[in-house]
């Protein structure tokens, strides 16, 4: 039997505001940061929602209202930690099945916050955990988003 590994993407930024602010405009205000280019719903993206509890949903509503589930919240500890359950497949459509990990964290550095992104278990892509990996790791997936959430965390 062969396993599949498939290495954790990592962001690790310094964004200028304190803790607290970071954690809010990552969860709450996900929204402001989260590339329009990267809707599910047909009709554009009109928020994105971040429930704020463990077990809470995850998902974005669309311009015309519809829903679309990206996962779950696993962990919620502001203003230290959140981890997110990420159930969208290769193709980017929901699968409940699937369980991949975002966490991050939210610590005091200097006059701002030190904010590490780690999406992890992309062995439970299977085959395609590398290429998810790579999809994941490059300037349009979380390379762009945090660039994103640093500008809007630091407006």
């Amino acid at each position: 039997m062969t396993t599949i590994t498939a290495a954790p993407v990592r962001k690790d930024v310094l964004v200028t505001c304190a803790p607290d602010r970071a954690f809010q405009v990552f969860a709450a205000e996900m929204g402001r940061w989260w590339l329009k280019s990267h809707s599910l719903a047909a009709s554009g993206q009109a928020k994105v929602v971040v429930e704020p509890f463990a077990g809470g949903a995850w998902y974005e509503v669309g311009n015309e209202g519809e829903r679309c589930d990206w996962g779950h919240v696993l962990a919620w500890e502001p203003p230290a930690r959140l981890v997110l359950i990420w159930r969208l497949s290769p193709d980017f459509t929901y699968d409940p099945a699937l369980h991949t990990e975002v966490e991050v964290t939210f610590t005091p550095e200097g006059h701002g916050t030190r904010v590490r992104l780690e999406h992890r278990m992309l062995e439970n892509y299977g085959a395609a955990g590398a290429q998810m990996s790579h999809v994941f790791d490059s300037p349009n997936g979380w390379g762009g988003l945090i660039a994103s959430y640093v500008a809007a965390a630091g407006a």
